[in-house]
C-alpha cells in the first residue's frame, strides 16, 4: 500500500510546513530554519480557530464518528502533525477503502477535514496540506483515501478535495522539497508579490529590499565572472 520508510522519527517535519512551502519558500525557511514567527490579525484568527478545533475528543454524529486532534505521521513523506478533524464515515459491511475502529462494529471510511479561517485560495497550498494528512492516514491505517475537505471560516462552507494522482504527486514532491530546503539551511531569495501583504513575517522578510539585494548580488557576481574570464583570456594569449 505504501512505499518503504525513508525517514526516521527524528527527521520528521511539520505537515504545516508543506502549506508554508507551497505558499512561499522564503516564508517556510524563515519559520522552520530561522525560527521566526510574528502574528497579525489573520494568523491570530487562524490560531484561535485551530486551538478550538484541536481540543482532542471523539464524538458520534449520526452514523459517523468524529475524531479531533488526531496525531499523524508518515515515515515515507517524513512529516508529522495533528489533524483538525478526521471523520470516520460509516461504510456498512463493505471493505473497499474502509477500516475497523477499536470497540466499534462495522467498517469506516476516513475523511480528513482541515479548518482554515479565510476563503478558498487559488494556489494548491491548502490542498497539499490536506493531502499530506490523507497520506499519513493511509500509511497509519493501511488503507486508501479518496477525498477530504477544507472548511473555510469566512464562507462557512466546505470545499471537497479529491486525492487524485496529480495532487498526490504534488504533495510527495513538496515533502521532498521541504526536506531538501531544511537540509540546505539556506534562505531562498524573496519574490515580492500580492501575497506578501497578507504575510505576518513581512517585516522580517523585507521582500522588496531582499529582492533588490539579490539582484545587486547577481549583477556583481556576473561582473566579477566577466572580469575573471577576460583576465584568463589575456593570460592565455600572452
Amino acid at each position: 500500500m505504501t512505499e518503504p520508510a525513508r525517514y526516521s522519527e527524528e527527521e520528521l517535519l511539520p505537515i504545516s510546513a508543506l502549506q508554508h512551502l507551497a505558499f512561499c519558500r522564503r516564508q517556510c525557511a524563515l519559520i522552520h530554519l530561522d525560527r521566526l514567527w510574528s502574528e497579525n490579525r489573520l494568523t491570530a484568527e487562524g490560531r484561535v480557530l485551530h486551538d478550538r478545533v484541536h481540543q482532542r475528543g471523539v464524538e458520534r454524529r449520526g452514523e459517523n464518528v468524529l475524531v479531533r486532534g488526531l496525531h499523524l505521521r508518515s515515515l515515507t513523506l517524513g512529516v508529522t502533525g495533528i489533524a483538525d478533524m478526521v471523520e470516520f464515515l460509516a461504510a456498512g459491511s463493505g471493505v473497499g477503502d474502509s477500516v475497523r475502529l477499536p470497540g466499534r462494529r462495522g467498517r469506516w471510511r476516513p475523511h480528513p477535514v482541515e479548518y482554515k479561517r479565510g476563503r478558498p485560495k487559488k494556489g494548491p497550498a491548502d490542498r497539499i496540506q490536506l493531502c499530506a494528512q490523507a497520506l499519513c492516514l493511509e500509511e497509519m491505517l493501511s488503507t486508501r483515501l479518496s477525498a477530504g475537505a477544507l472548511f473555510y471560516g469566512r464562507t462557512k462552507r466546505r470545499a471537497e478535495v479529491v486525492f487524485d494522482s496529480a495532487l498526490r504527486s504534488a504533495t510527495t514532491a513538496a515533502a521532498r522539497d521541504l526536506h531538501a530546503l531544511v537540509k540546505s539551511g539556506e534562505l531562498p531569495p524573496a519574490k515580492p508579490g500580492k501575497k506578501c501583504d497578507r504575510c505576518s513575517l513581512m517585516s522580517d522578510c523585507l521582500p522588496e529590499v531582499s529582492a533588490r539585494d539579490n539582484a545587486a548580488s547577481r549583477y556583481l557576481s556576473a561582473i566579477i565572472e566577466q572580469v575573471g574570464n577576460s583576465s584568463h583570456g589575456s593570460e592565455v594569449g600572452s
